[in-house]
């Protein structure tokens, strides 16, 4: 996977990097979440915009204030913001691959807050702590590499959605890590 460029000055996206090298180990999205033009797609070229008026039947310039890939196009786990009006619609479709998935070091996983609130630790590989996610009701982050989760109210319901086939046990679905004890 490629480093990519993240926006600064987010009120609403956090991006956790790992201190060693700066790459995105997890997104904090928050629900409130407003933040559209601050990322792509950006629709430099005519036929981008003429894509966009034929499958979305939508005003370029609108579809800029109301889509927004969070993540690095080249990642096997794609999260992308919509705001939509009643009547909006795109045009039947599914996804291919334009080239095989990547091998990785570790499967992507997103954790959407239903309801409640929970803790999510994010960890670097290698147990370096990088910082705590409070979810609540509608955020979601999504984790590159290490977690944690603390349920925090009674009743929170999280969403788990990750990268499969899931391995024929949860002992062989991953790695514990002896997280580092940070000397601040």
């Amino acid at each position: 996977m490629t480093e990519f460029a993240t926006p600064e000055n987010l009120k609403s996206v956090t991006y956790y990097k790992a201190p060693t090298d700066g790459r995105v180990v997890a997104i904090h999205i928050r629900a409130d979440f407003d933040e559209f033009e601050s990322f792509p797609p950006f629709m430099n070229t005519e036929e981008e915009r003429e894509h966009i008026r034929k499958s979305y039947n939508v005003d370029p310039e609108s579809e800029r204030k109301n889509k927004a890939h969070i993540t690095s196009d080249d990642w096997p786990l794609q999260v992308i913001m919509l705001n939509r009006d009643p009547g909006g619609t795109t045009a039947a479709h599914y996804h291919v691959p334009d080239e095989p998935l990547p091998d990785l070091p570790t499967r992507h996983q997103i954790l959407l807050c239903q309801r409640g609130s929970a803790r999510i630790g994010i960890v670097t590989t290698e147990g370096d702590p990088l910082g705590d996610v409070i979810l609540k009701t509608n955020d979601l982050v999504l984790m590159l590499e290490g977690h944690e989760v603390e349920f925090l109210e009674k009743g929170t319901r999280l969403i788990e959605i990750k990268q499969g086939p899931f391995p024929e046990t949860d002992e062989a679905d991953k790695v514990d890590l002896d997280v580092k004890v940070s000397n601040q």
